[in-house]
């Protein structure tokens, strides 16, 4: 079963240690680097929920999502959203289900409106990471036609 967690003092080397396969490295940022920019984001004024991904007691990934100003380059909707900045599962435990798993247990935290209501969820992704295209447009996510921070964005409505 895949859980979200708070990354915590006895969780957080286990959570930047992981790491996704050599192929994917540039598809996303250090677990370590986007746990500091949330502590960036957070102390500028953003609301940055950083969550260690569990299967069962094994954690297995990482999710930085973010609601409003990220400091990013910001697509048109930012104001009125949920930004999924990150996702990795580590690459032992890639092919299982966990992404799918993890993602579902994501949508739902977003749509408990943590940090006040929204109309979207957006994702920013590589356009070359078809596998997490293919993830997102399974959930509904749709092309919205905008590049951020030089990648291409899907969004959900909420």
């Amino acid at each position: 079963m895949i859980t979200l967690r708070k990354i915590t003092l006895d969780n957080r080397r286990q959570i930047f240690n992981l790491e996704v396969a050599e192929d994917q490295q540039s598809f996303v940022a250090s677990n370590l680097s986007s746990v500091a920019s949330c502590y960036v984001l957070l102390t500028n004024g953003s609301r940055p929920f950083p969550f260690a991904i569990y299967a069962d007691e094994e954690p297995v990934g990482f999710v930085m999502i973010i609601h409003g100003d990220t400091g990013y380059e910001l697509p048109s909707i930012v104001d009125d959203s949920y930004c999924i900045m990150r996702l990795m599962i580590d690459k032992r435990y890639q092919g299982r289900g966990y992404g799918r798993e993890a993602m579902t247990k994501i949508l739902e935290f977003i749509r408990t409106f943590p940090a006040g209501p929204a109309t979207y969820c957006w994702i920013p992704y590589e356009a070359d990471n078809l596998s997490a295209k293919r993830l997102y447009e399974s959930f509904g996510f749709q092309d919205s036609g905008e590049i951020v921070d030089g990648e291409p964005m899907k969004v959900l409505k909420l």
